[in-house]
């Protein structure tokens, strides 16, 4: 859907009898290639194209959707007669215009990249796993992915505003066999811009990790340190984004509600959101109804400043939006998420290397990999999980750990970082660097 049509299904809707009104149009452009032995097992192209109409009438909501240009009349009754049937809710409301910032998220070299040119990236990323190590036996997938997008928003309180982006990423599964023991390891790497993303190191990074877990061995049980690698650092990190939203607080499933105001982790470290930076995959200069995208410390040497919020969260709290309002697409309705979320320290006093953090940890566990994850409870914190990775005797490297488990309290652990590494990554929208921590169960 254009501008121009935007605006028509926009005066539709407020002429059946809306008090206000908002259209979201996306259209996206795929390309995803998964290959097999060096050669194309998938290959998927693909382009959807909608619009969403939200209306307001007397407090109450109605939403409908179409990916037919033809169908808007059609679309602004459904979502008319749609709103008779909600409650009312005096919090439903739009955002006002605003200005808005520019982000580096559109790369040419995404948008115009050919079939050919797709085809030897993914198949880049499973050569450069199996011919860095010959115990790597198996690729369960390698694939790489280019999407191209257009977000348009309209909206009855004078928001005209749309954006275009691109994305890519490459991901693999490598499984390494030696001495009948398998071990398997994934790796990851996406951005807006092709130039940031290193397929053959995604395929390099997985085998490393398979291969250093072969010959495993049980350890025994201890509390003391574990250091997670950044991977592992992000599955925790986005427990505590969705503990950061102020719906979960608002319905009481959050591990942070009422703690506003108070030491949630350890004071060396901040958990910004940021949706400003140049080229990463969560930027963008607004969010998905209109509000302006901003850098945020959503914790401040440690400190709860409060929570991420969408335009309806924020009135119920008598805040402001703060940018954070999140669509899956066209068919759904805003809810809340973070840009690009991730964890630093509060000064380079509490940053080290790799090698650094071992010596400092002595004896403990580097966790590799995670099983179990989504068992964390979101509102106690509470978790307990599989673990894989390697021990650590007198701050060297002796020999992988298998059938491990680790477990304790999510504000637990980020209270108990004692030291962070040098090598922030980011998965997606969420990024952090490796975290020594301190005062953790592991059971063999």
């Amino acid at each position: 859907m254009d501008k121009k049509n935007a605006f028509k299904l926009l005066e539709e809707a407020l002429r059946l009898g809306a008090d206000e009104a908002e259209v979201f149009a996306k259209r996206a452009k795929s390309l995803n290639i998964e290959v097999k032995d060096r050669k194309i097992n998938a290959l998927d192209t693909s382009v959807t194209s909608g619009y969403g109409l939200r209306v307001f009438k007397n407090k109450r909501i109605g939403f409908a959707y179409s990916s037919d240009i033809n169908a808007a009349s059609e679309t602004a009754k459904n979502a008319i007669e749609a709103a008779k049937f909600t409650e009312q809710d005096d919090a439903n409301c739009l955002p006002d215009s605003s200005e808005y910032r520019q982000v580096a998220i559109y790369d040419l070299e995404v948008a115009n990249i050919q079939d050919d040119e797709a085809i030897h990236a993914a198949i880049t990323i499973e050569r450069a796993a199996r011919d860095h190590d010959p115990r790597i036996k198996k690729i369960r997938k390698a694939a790489a992915g280019f999407t191209t997008s257009k977000t348009l928003i309209v909206n009855s309180r004078g928001i005209d505003a749309e954006f275009e982006s691109t994305g890519c990423s490459g991901y693999i599964t490598a499984i390494a066999e030696a001495n009948n023991e398998s071990q398997m390891a994934w790796d990851y790497q996406g951005s807006r811009f092709l130039k940031n993303v290193n397929f053959e190191s995604i395929g390099r990074t997985a085998a490393l990790k398979a291969a250093q877990l072969l010959n495993s061995r049980k350890i025994q049980p201890m509390k003391g340190f574990v250091l997670l690698d950044s991977s592992v650092a992000v599955d925790f990190l986005e427990i505590l984004a969705s503990a950061l939203s102020a719906e979960a607080v608002q319905k009481h499933r959050s591990l942070l509600e009422g703690k506003t105001g108070e030491l949630v982790a350890d004071q060396k470290i901040n958990i910004i959101d940021n949706g400003l930076i140049d080229e990463r995959l969560g930027s963008r200069p607004f969010d998905d109804e209109g509000v302006p995208v901003s850098r945020q410390y959503i914790i401040e040497e440690g400190v709860l400043n409060g929570f991420f919020h969408n335009s309806k969260s924020a009135k119920k709290d008598g805040a402001k939006s703060t940018g954070n309002a999140a669509r899956d697409s066209f068919s759904a309705l805003p809810s809340i998420g973070p840009s690009n979320m991730y964890l630093e320290p509060t000064t380079d006093e509490y940053r080290r290397s790799f090698n650094k953090l071992i010596r400092v940890m002595g004896r403990g566990l580097y966790v590799t990999e995670t099983m179990g994850m989504h068992t964390a409870n979101p509102v106690t914190g509470d978790f307990s999980v599989g673990a894989s990775g390697l021990w650590i005797e007198s701050g060297e490297i002796v020999h992988p750990a298998k059938e491990a488990m680790i477990s304790g309290n999510i504000l637990t652990l980020f209270k108990n970082i004692v030291m962070v590494g040098d090598d922030l990554r980011f998965y997606g929208n969420i990024g952090s660097p490796s975290l020594l921590i301190d005062e953790i169960d592991i059971t063999g």
